[in-house]
């Protein structure tokens, strides 16, 4: 049975500030999810971000409390079924504890983590590398980072006048190698019009996707805007909306097939539970969309198991945006290894994470 949960507050800052259309971010900070039964420890990383569609730190910190009052006592696997009753309003406080009883339970039963949620999961993950914004990077940037194997590189969008973004990126995709492309978020930065004349100007370039391109999206606008391009468009921080529009509620919530784009990102620090979202993944795939999964930027507690989890996802699916480690200065254990823009998983049983020594 459980026998304690533990709770240590953490900050970790970052090499340099993650910009986007939503702000500016600097620092990580949340807490390292610790629960014990007899002679196991399972892990998971609560890092709430109100801006991606979690709950607040406060927020967190009282679902928190309050599970930990409600799971002391009980066996794992009841616990793990307590967690989807405690409220929906905390997401990333219930994902962290979800990992955690999840680690501890494949554990117990010899498994790994990915192996646990899909007796088929695969042995790897591919991944992009995540550049920064439009306004930073650099030829070095890009060039270092296709020359350690990375075949797509995310670069934040939506932060200058669209003529001059247009310019920056002409200027950046000469320097790609081929069978290199850009995946490019816009974080809900662009009107109708001006995304509608980015796409015609992209349209021959090595663009892998263009993530969130609309500041108020509807699924018309996001229909047309998908019909004229070859690019596929997706749908990222939009889905956790409190005033999502009606004609996209129901792509999270059982009709992924309405959605007007060809990919989803999931973030199932935003979704609030590893198996709603690996639901939520195969059930879009099945309806023949593209699935990627992300973070928040979060420390390799919740990186491990968030990659665990994307093993377990049919095969076939674009790289995950989940190469996030190197934006820390430190971390709370050691982060997965990148290789020619792939991780290879551990086969030991429960996530991969170990907390580092004190």
């Amino acid at each position: 049975m459980i026998d304690a949960i533990r709770l240590n507050p953490y900050r970790l800052p970052m090499h340099d500030p993650w910009v986007s259309a939503h702000g500016r971010l600097a620092e990580r900070s949340g807490w390292l999810v610790r629960i014990d039964a007899a002679d196991h420890s399972g892990f998971g990383d609560c890092a709430p971000l109100a801006a991606a569609g979690t709950e607040t730190p406060q927020q967190a910190k009282q679902w928190l409390d309050q599970a930990g009052h409600q799971l002391v006592g009980l066996e794992p696997g009841a616990g793990l079924d307590r967690c989807q009753t405690i409220g929906r309003a905390a997401p990333a406080a219930r994902y962290a504890l979800e990992c955690a009883l999840s680690d501890l339970i494949a554990q117990r039963s010899g498994q790994t983590l990915r192996h646990w949620l899909a007796p088929d999961a695969g042995e790897r993950v591919g991944v992009n590398a995540m550049l920064g914004s439009l306004t930073t990077v650099t030829h070095n940037q890009i060039q270092a980072a296709c020359a350690t194997g990375y075949r797509v590189l995310k670069i934040k969008v939506g932060l200058m006048p669209a003529e001059m973004e247009r310019a920056r990126l002409a200027e950046l995709v000469a320097s790609l190698p081929p069978g290199v492309g850009l995946r490019l978020d816009a974080n809900g930065a662009w009107d109708m019009a001006t995304a509608s004349w980015l796409l015609e100007q992209l349209a021959d370039w090595p663009i892998e996707a263009i993530e969130e391109p609309l500041r108020a999206p509807s699924a018309a606008d996001l229909r047309r805007l998908q019909a004229s391009t070859r690019i596929p468009l997706a749908l990222d921080e939009t889905l956790h909306r409190p005033d999502l529009p009606a004609d996209l509620a129901g792509i999270l919530r059982g009709d992924p097939g309405i959605s007007p784009t060809r990919r989803l990102v999931l973030k199932p620090a935003a979704i609030g539970g590893l198996r709603t979202t690996l639901e939520q993944a195969q059930q879009a795939i099945s309806a023949g969309l593209q699935i990627v999964i992300t973070s928040l930027i979060e420390s390799a507690a919740g990186l491990w198991p968030t990659l665990q989890l994307a093993a377990a996802l049919p095969a076939g699916q674009p790289p995950h945006g989940l190469a996030t480690s190197s934006w820390l200065v430190r971390d709370l254990g050691a982060p997965p290894v990148i290789d020619e823009g792939q991780v290879r998983l551990p086969r030991s049983p429960g996530s991969g994470f170990r907390p580092m020594a004190a």
